[in-house]
């Protein structure tokens, strides 16, 4: 296994501490800045809107530049992003912080995969992928609950400060351990990268990512809800519950790594209907306790374990130019979780119950399942596809 994959990782670990740990905080950051609850989270859902952005229009300004130059650029502006959130005199100043952050992350994840795949054989690309995103997981396993911890002991500033140390340790890594690209490989075009979406199969790709991804998402964010308010669990263990999902987002996302890299269709095509299985049945059953831990864990699990198929998918069907494809699907995932969150929403507030997000969660991974089941029958008979092509040859 290439170091520089642990490197990608540390970086991904301290990207994914920065978007989740604010949820722990906003209490201690309402508190400060004299704000209102949904004032402070703002803090959460300008961050996902600057991460969408960012991973489309940062990745197609910088395609022409040299990948570890530019991850080395991204995370110089994750560091200063998370050291004006540590340093933020108002509100307005931490926002903008936030936003700066966030600008990084979507391009980050995005060329990282590309620059992950590089650097093993192809048989290992799905699992590379997985790698560096095990830092995002264990940022959920880890990370939040830790920082959440400093930031209640030592005020929400030192959360930050933290977060920018192991900025700086990440950016340090990956310049000393992540292969720079060959002389003689050529500069990617801006041209051939948005020529990727040509193909159907990209635009099937990101619908995949939307619905699968953000039906998961969608009910977890109100599963404190359903925790407390059906399945009867106290306030006080809801984090300890999120850490067994956590736990399941590392495992999950490790165990389609692997299986993508056997087979992407199987590994995806199994990965969603499982989740479809797993929300519908958690939903059945969220009033017993022991189904509830089970059904978090799996739900996070097989949640999960779609990230690294669907960026194999789209960067195969992307051909030549995977990496602004790439900066998409990251924004597709973020654009799932809103639109998941916001569908949640309008359930719950129309009376259907705290467990109407785990339907709408079941429906759309069964809305992504069908898609991808007709993706792949598309593929199959068009034998231009990059990946058919390679089938063929294979």
């Amino acid at each position: 296994m290439p170091i520089g994959l642990l490197a990608l990782a540390a970086g991904g670990f301290g990207i994914g501490l920065t978007e989740f740990v604010i949820a722990g905080l906003l209490p201690e950051v309402a508190a400060d800045f004299g704000i209102d609850e949904a004032t402070a989270g703002w803090l959460i859902s300008g961050y996902a809107i600057a991460v969408a952005v960012g991973a489309i229009v940062i990745t197609a300004s910088v395609s022409r530049l040299p990948r570890k130059q530019v991850l080395l650029a991204l995370m110089a502006l994750f560091i200063a992003g998370n050291l004006l959130s540590a340093l933020a005199p108002t509100y307005a100043v931490l926002m903008g912080g936030r936003i700066l952050a966030a600008l990084c992350h979507g391009a980050f994840f995005g060329i990282g995969s590309v620059v992950a795949a590089s650097m093993v054989a192809k048989e290992k690309q799905a699992g590379a992928i997985a790698l560096m995103f095990g830092g995002l997981t264990a940022s959920n396993v880890l990370g939040v609950p830790f920082g959440t911890f400093i930031g209640q002991a030592y005020g929400w500033r030192a959360t930050f400060w933290v977060i920018t140390g192991i900025g700086i340790v990440a950016t340090l890594a990956i310049a000393a351990f992540v292969p720079a690209p060959r002389t003689d490989e050529p500069a990617p075009r801006l041209r051939a990268e948005l020529g990727a979406f040509r193909a159907p199969q990209v635009w099937l790709s990101l619908a995949v990512t939307v619905l699968g991804f953000g039906g998961m998402f969608g009910a977890f964010t109100y599963i404190a809800f359903t925790l407390t308010e059906v399945s009867g669990f106290a306030s006080s263990t809801v984090p300890w519950l999120l850490v067994a999902f956590g736990v399941g987002l590392f495992a999950g996302n490790a165990l389609g790594g692997k299986a993508a890299d056997r087979s992407v269709p199987v590994a995806l095509t199994v990965a969603l209907a499982a989740l479809t299985v797993v929300m519908a049945f958690f939903a059945l059953t969220a009033q017993a306790q022991v189904t509830t831990v089970i059904s978090l864990v799996l739900m996070g699990g097989f949640g999960f374990a779609v990230v690294p198929g669907l960026q194999m998918r789209i960067m195969t069907y992307a051909g030549g130019a995977p990496t602004l494809a790439s900066g998409a699907n990251i924004a597709a995932f973020n654009l799932g979780n809103a639109a998941g969150a916001w569908l949640g929403g309008l359930t719950i507030s129309a009376g259907l119950g705290y467990t109407s997000p785990l339907w709408v969660g079941a429906g759309a991974a069964l809305a992504a399942l069908l898609v991808l089941v007709a993706a792949e029958r598309l593929a199959k008979r068009d034998v231009s596809t990059p990946a058919v092509q390679a089938e063929l040859v294979a």
